[in-house]
């Protein structure tokens, strides 16, 4: 069994670059998650507009983790679950915000785009692929809500600070170097579909055959 490397949070450029993809990791520290498109289009506009967010962000992190977030009777906030959502989603917003944070860490599941993976090579920033499914698993790590901003959105697309303790495992999906294993996933994918597609109208033929001589 691999054991994953265990990571304190804040991280520096140079401890990010020496992960490389396929390394198994955890984290502590403080990590700040949303699970919203409407999200993404908020920092963008204060980024454009260089206002303050109400979470700093810059050096840090931003995963595409989703939690039900609410506020016990001592109006201390606390998060139930830690859940990954869809990465894909938030392509088109990803590298004007890794850049403009010069983000070190984000993540969720399912990977980001090449135009992402440039960005995330620029500032020095890593994808954290966490399992998808595993939300009992991750939401162990869960340890203190520090902040809960932007209470206006749904419960999961506000900005939320945690404090969390060997959240993982996750995978680095995408390195600081541009390494993807989404990248080579798709690459192997292509290289073998003309092979499965005739595969395919070969069966499909014999089938036919087989059908016409039955009947």
């Amino acid at each position: 069994m691999i054991n994953p490397k265990r990571l304190s949070l804040p991280l520096s450029r140079e401890s990010v670059q020496a992960l490389k993809a396929g390394d198994l990791v955890e984290l502590s520290g403080e990590i700040v998650m949303t699970a919203g498109i409407p999200t993404h289009h908020r920092i963008i506009d204060y980024l454009r507009q260089g206002k303050p967010l109400p979470i700093d962000m810059t050096g840090g992190s931003l995963l595409h983790l989703g939690g039900l977030n609410q506020e016990g009777p001592d109006g201390k906030a606390s998060v139930a679950y830690l859940n990954p959502t869809t990465s894909t989603r938030f392509n088109r917003f990803m590298p004007e915000i890794i850049r403009g944070l010069d983000l070190r860490v984000t993540g969720g599941k399912g990977g980001l785009d090449a135009e992402c993976a440039a960005a995330m090579r620029d500032t020095g920033c890593v994808y954290l692929s966490f399992l998808g499914g595993g939300c009992t698993l991750l939401s162990n790590a869960l340890r203190e809500v520090t902040t809960v901003a932007w209470p206006d959105l749904l419960i999961h697309y506000r900005l939320v600070k945690v404090r969390v303790e060997g959240l993982g495992p996750a995978t680095v999906g995408i390195d600081a170097h541009g390494n993807s294993l989404y990248g080579v996933g798709e690459a192997r994918a292509q290289e073998r579909l003309p092979s499965i597609l005739k595969q395919l109208e070969e069966d499909r033929a014999a089938a036919n055959s087989l059908v016409q001589r039955d009947l």
